[in-house]
């Protein structure tokens, strides 16, 4: 399982993650860093440092 070089996340770490609202799937964005529920339409950010921030406050809405 080979990391992304865009990635920020850590090797594996996306793919054991899940959304804390519906525990679906999550996809990393770039830029704006942040994980995508497309179920849920939130963006969960990614702090610096690889970070992910997976509270339900902290999420925003998101269009395509």
């Amino acid at each position: 399982m080979a990391a992304r070089p865009d990635s920020v996340l850590p090797e594996g770490l996306l793919e054991i993650m899940q959304c804390p609202r519906c525990a679906g799937a999550l996809k990393e964005r770039a830029a704006p860093p942040a994980l995508l529920c497309e179920a849920c339409r939130l963006a969960y950010p990614i702090a610096d440092g690889g970070i992910p921030v997976m509270l339900e406050d902290a999420a925003v809405s998101f269009d395509d």
